[in-house]
């Protein structure tokens, strides 16, 4: 696959911490995010999944999958992993993530710099142009506002939350008056 996924794409970079989630992710179907880390809307197109120092010499550091999102369900741990029914998280609620085939990259996209990662959201635009990681990164305020306006649609679409739960901007509105009353449309 080329790493061109449709512009408007809503991607959600996500860790892909071994071998053994990977292959969850290859057999089964599906990515767990534990609730209390999980980003704010889940409601995206597309996992585009960041391989961790544990991929070894030449796969890690990158992003070399990506996958379309299907679905998701809340359920607890000890459901998603049946063999571990002790752990210490087995209570603790998972979002499960069901997403299509795994597609490999034909071009993955490098860390650079990167190398600690926790999720954050990009678009289908910037990941067509990405040659690093700090590429697939919302830098300028329009874009910024574009992409908040997008998850807040979606969350509201996927009823994830009420409209009352979600502030308007994501600028901070101290920062808004020091601008000088910045109006939004």
């Amino acid at each position: 696959m080329s790493n061109i996924l449709p512009a408007t794409s809503l991607i959600l970079v996500a860790i892909l911490p071994n071998q053994r989630d990977f292959d969850i992710a290859r057999l089964f179907g599906w990515y767990r995010v534990p609730m209390k880390s999980a980003p704010k809307v889940i409601s995206v197109d597309y996992l585009a999944f960041y391989q961790t120092k544990a991929f070894g010499e030449g796969e890690r550091w990158q992003i070399a999958y990506v996958a379309e999102i299907l679905g998701h369900e809340l359920v607890q741990r000890r459901d998603l992993i049946r063999d571990e029914p002790d752990h210490p998280r087995a209570h603790e609620e998972y979002f499960k993530l069901q997403i299509g085939p795994l597609q490999r990259l034909e071009r993955p996209i490098p860390a650079g710099d990167w190398k600690r990662i926790t999720f954050f959201y990009t678009t289908g635009e910037q990941f067509q142009t990405a040659t690093t990681i700090n590429d697939l990164v919302v830098k300028t305020q329009d874009e910024r506002e574009i992409l908040w306006h997008t998850l807040r649609e979606r969350a509201l679409h996927a009823n994830e939350y009420q409209e009352t739960d979600l502030p308007e901007s994501i600028i901070d509105p101290a920062i808004l008056a020091l601008l000088g009353g910045f109006n939004k449309s």
